[in-house]
């Protein structure tokens, strides 16, 4: 808190950059509702956001603060619905690390297959993408849970900014060269905390092998149908590795603390409800997630990293704080 009145000091002083066209690549369900309230302020401060999404969503609308692009599936709402709704009673019963694993892994099958036949068919929507080609976007924010818009990132040729809790299997740590230390990072699944015995270390680091199959089960078909469209060979890995910036929705007061890179901003405040804070020291401490970061970003990686993520500065620059 002691930061806050150096950051708006700060932020005061930044210059205007003009209004820039964002490419929004999202993932459905409770992925959306935290990126759809940022769309919303960009889109107050002068941006024009698009936003493409299947004809079948759980919560992905139509709205007056973006254009909304859609393209057929081949599923309809009540399949789509039945398979999130097993795979979410799943996740919270109860029992051993192994019954519990195989349960999520069959629940999280069925909703990768509607994940991956929905990027299938976007990827293959030649209208779609050649509007997207002409649109001359400036920069692409996504959620790369779902690596659909880290595919069509690399496609454009757009600097891409992620907007994630985590992707399965820890590849968001391998993508961007961030340690992972079993001694206090606790791996999931394992009910573990940042104060470990030796014993439970050990636990922890075993617990990685199982995401080595994790990782090719999720990913790989994304890593074919990438090579495919791209016409060359590449890996999801390889692809999240030219993310300019990864704005993680995590937050240390509830968190445990993990080693974090230059270009990962912990933006957890952007998933609380707006409230008005008591006067401290003479600021109004009003936290807003979505006008935090966009000055964060900007200040952070226009200012100080200019070179990480130009276009990306372009996007966000001209938001003001209050």
């Amino acid at each position: 808190v002691w930061v806050q009145p150096s950051v708006l000091l700060l932020l005061s002083l930044l210059g205007l950059a003009a209004a820039g066209k964002l490419l929004v690549v999202p993932v459905d369900g409770s992925h959306w509702l935290s990126m759809r309230e940022v769309l919303d302020m960009l889109r107050q401060k002068g941006h024009e956001v698009v936003v493409v999404a299947p004809e079948v969503t759980l919560h992905i609308k139509p709205s007056k603060n973006f254009v909304m692009k859609m393209y057929p599936v081949p599923f309809t709402q009540e399949e789509m619905e039945k398979d999130f709704k097993a795979f979410f009673q799943v996740s919270f019963e109860e029992g051993s690390f192994f019954e519990r694993f195989f349960k999520v892994y069959r629940g999280l099958k069925r909703i990768t297959d509607l994940e991956f036949s929905s990027c299938e068919q976007l990827l293959q929507n030649k209208e779609l993408i050649r509007y997207l080609e002409e649109s001359k976007f400036d920069a692409i924010l996504t959620d790369p849970f779902v690596p659909c818009g880290v595919i069509l990132a690399e496609h454009l040729s757009l600097p891409s900014v992620y907007f994630l809790r985590g992707i399965p299997c820890g590849l968001d740590f391998e993508a961007t060269q961030c340690p992972k230390p079993p001694s206090y990072v606790p791996r999931i699944l394992t009910d573990l905390t940042d104060r470990m015995t030796f014993l439970q270390r050990v636990k922890n680091l075993l617990f990685d092998i199982p995401n080595v199959f994790l990782c090719d089960f999720v990913f790989e078909p994304y890593s074919k149908l990438a090579s495919e469209f791209l016409q060359r060979e590449v890996t999801v890995l390889d692809l999240l590795r030219k993310g300019s910036v990864w704005l993680l929705r995590l937050e240390f007061v509830l968190d445990y603390p993990r080693p974090l890179m230059p270009n990962i901003i912990p933006i957890g405040g952007v998933n609380c409800a707006h409230k008005e804070l008591p006067q401290v020291g003479g600021w109004n401490s009003v936290f807003k997630g979505t006008v935090f970061l966009s000055h964060l970003v900007y200040h952070i990686l226009c200012r100080q990293q200019p070179l990480l993520a130009f276009n990306w500065c372009s996007v966000v620059g001209n938001t003001r704080v209050f």
